[in-house]
């Protein structure tokens, strides 16, 4: 089914805390890759007072404990008291799609219910990540389990294998838009810099023809760096970087994709031209 998102709808941004996805600046996300709970504390509270950061993704897909849904739901609830300021984003990242951990569609399904729904003093998270290909029937289920919990819904699909034309990559995201989730996200991995710019293309023709919700774009890899750097022009909404351990192929230093992202941003805002887009420093 395709998207019935009016051509050159108006991009309504996503407010997570005191960040606004889909307008302006392209927000900066790290992971936490950490093994055991105490590692994610630890990297949480490191993570807390870093300005060069705007959200937090908790890759639950490391945890040795990650397959006990309530004891990761509980930390996943830590880790959001204890970064305060910064959104987080809960993701399983499943064996399927480049994460360290393979699991069935029904446990992923009650991982994602022992998250969101699990009673406790501490904060659920921000957001969580779903994955696209685990299909309607589950993606629908957590969606409206994110719905009921008041937590945003990342929709995911990660292709580690190639990258598709860019007409495919727009029938990909229109797809996916069509389950009204609040960011659609996308990955590819490019064999030369003919693949980076089918996923630029791709981005831009979604963002100014169909998109009506942030959308977060990435060519993974060495030579897709620059859609991480650039994506701003293009109509992406955020970037990945890391201060420590990569969570994909292709992320750099934090404080290194902050300098760059905002030299483009500094550059190119004032100039864009992309259709929904409000003026510059307005928040729809």
């Amino acid at each position: 089914m395709q998207s019935n998102t009016a051509r050159g709808a108006t991009l309504r941004g996503v407010k997570v805390r005191g960040v606004t996805l889909g307008v302006g600046r392209p927000a900066i996300i790290v992971p936490i890759i950490a093994a055991t709970a105490a590692e994610a504390r630890a990297a949480a509270h490191r993570l807390a007072t870093e300005d060069a950061i705007d959200l937090v993704e908790l890759r639950v897909d490391y945890l040795h404990c990650v397959l006990d849904g309530p004891r990761t739901a509980a930390l996943c609830r830590e880790v959001r008291h204890v970064l305060a300021r910064h959104p987080l984003i809960v993701t399983f990242r499943t064996g399927a799609e480049g994460g360290m951990t393979p699991i069935g569609d029904e446990a992923y399904v009650a991982f994602y219910d022992h998250v969101l729904n699990a009673a406790g003093p501490d904060p659920l998270p921000d957001l969580v990540d779903v994955e696209f290909n685990r299909g309607r029937h589950v993606v629908r289920r957590i969606v409206t389990a994110a719905r009921g919990a008041g937590v945003g819904v990342i929709l995911s699909s990660h292709d580690f294998a190639g990258t598709d034309s860019a007409p495919a990559l727009v029938d990909r995201m229109r797809a996916m838009q069509d389950f009204d989730v609040d960011i659609v996200k996308l990955a590819v991995m490019p064999r030369d810099g003919g693949d980076v710019l089918n996923l630029l293309a791709a981005t831009y023709e979604m963002r100014t023809r169909w998109a009506d919700r942030p959308l977060i774009t990435m060519a993974m890899g060495g030579v897709g760096v620059v859609s991480r750097l650039a994506g701003e022009v293009f109509g992406s909404a955020a970037t990945f970087g890391t201060l420590g351990q990569p969570s994909a192929p292709g992320q750099i230093d934090a404080h290194d994709l902050r300098h760059c992202v905002d030299i483009v941003h500094g550059a190119a805002a004032p100039d864009l031209r992309v259709a929904g887009t409000p003026p510059h420093g307005a928040i729809p």
